[in-house]
């Protein structure tokens, strides 16, 4: 079974949702959504009757349609009506398909898995158009579990070398990072890091400035980062991971930035350039987990440098991700210093 099916998952954005079913897929569950008149539906992609994808079908006013045999639904799952039976024939209730919880907010849709959401709504992406502040989205398909996509997207060390000179450039320069573990994660500070030489930097920073960065881990299947300099220049770059299957991920990334008056202006340069950056992940990721099913399986190897991939771990194995486990996420308040080299 797959983990975090408390939590919410981004489904689509809700452009893409327009007035004909879609077929999604979330931990291997094919699901069907669906906006009617008044709301939006999730449920399970086929219908009772003969198991044809209700992704096929159409939508009649509050109800889904099944192509095959006209079998409609209600937004709970409920079956309102078979045209092959009087329409005062009474319904069986085990003809009732199942209904996921759906909601759309900060222009996605959203599906939680679980019959009681781990909270109310997802937690919003931050900053998002808010006055002053400038963004633009990513969705990016990933071979690989959303352990090794959230790892990927909180550590630096990589980025010498999969975004050399576009994003960190090797200086070898000491750095101290600070790890603290959260309520909801983890999250890893790093001071005195270089940035020199790098075009991404070059592009968004200026020179002598003081530079905040933080990378967090929000369980179970978010990543942040900021980097926040001392001219009031900010950048946010927040995933929500959705799992496809067990080792398929769509990531659906935030890049939110506050840089006045000319937020517009980067923003020309900076999204096509975000999204070269994050091919260069997706085409490392692809080549590792290729390499892996080559080998029989084996544990990973850490070091002190892989920060927050150990709490990752254990979140995401823990009780609270996972209804299957008894062991708890790591305690809030633990805090270690590491010395490493970028």
């Amino acid at each position: 079974m797959f983990i975090g099916h408390r939590y919410w998952y981004i489904a689509c954005r809700s452009p893409e949702l327009k007035h004909k079913p879609l077929s999604i897929t979330i931990a291997s569950i094919p699901i069907v959504i669906f906006r009617t008149v008044n709301k939006i539906a999730a449920l399970e992609d086929r219908c009772a009757h003969r198991h044809a994808p209700l992704s096929a079908g159409k939508i009649c006013q509050e109800h889904i349609q099944c192509p095959y045999h006209g079998w409609q639904y209600d937004t709970e799952g409920t079956v309102k009506k078979i045209p092959a039976l009087p329409p005062d024939c009474k319904l069986a209730s085990n003809l009732n398909i199942k209904k996921y919880h759906s909601l759309e907010q900060d222009g996605y849709v959203w599906v939680c898995l679980a019959d009681t959401p781990a909270t109310p709504q997802p937690e919003k992406f931050p900053y998002l158009d808010a006055p002053g502040w400038t963004s633009f989205r990513m969705k990016t398909r990933f071979l690989a579990p959303i352990d090794i996509c959230l790892e990927n997207f909180l550590d630096c060390p990589h980025a010498t070398f999969v975004h050399r000179f576009w994003f960190r450039t090797p200086k070898a320069k000491p750095v101290k990072a600070i790890v603290k573990t959260l309520e909801d994660g983890a999250v890893a500070e790093y001071i005195e890091e270089p940035r020199e030489s790098a075009v991404v930097w070059w592009l968004l920073s200026q020179k002598n400035t003081q530079l905040q960065h933080t990378d967090r881990f929000i369980a179970p299947s978010t990543s942040r980062v900021d980097y926040i300099f001392s001219d009031q220049r900010h950048y946010i770059i927040t995933s929500s991971c959705t799992p496809i299957g067990d080792r398929t991920t769509e990531v659906h990334t935030v890049i939110t930035f506050r840089v006045q008056p000319i937020g517009w202006f980067i923003k020309l340069f900076f999204a096509p350039l975000s999204r070269f950056i994050i091919q260069q992940d997706v085409k490392m990721l692809n080549l590792q987990q290729a390499n892996i099913k080559r080998f029989s399986p084996s544990n990973y190897k850490f070091t002190p440098a892989d920060l927050l991939l150990p709490y990752i771990l254990k979140w995401r194995q823990s009780n609270q991700c996972n209804e299957n486990s008894d062991s708890p996420p790591p305690p809030t308040g633990i805090e270690h210093h590491v010395n490493m080299l970028l």
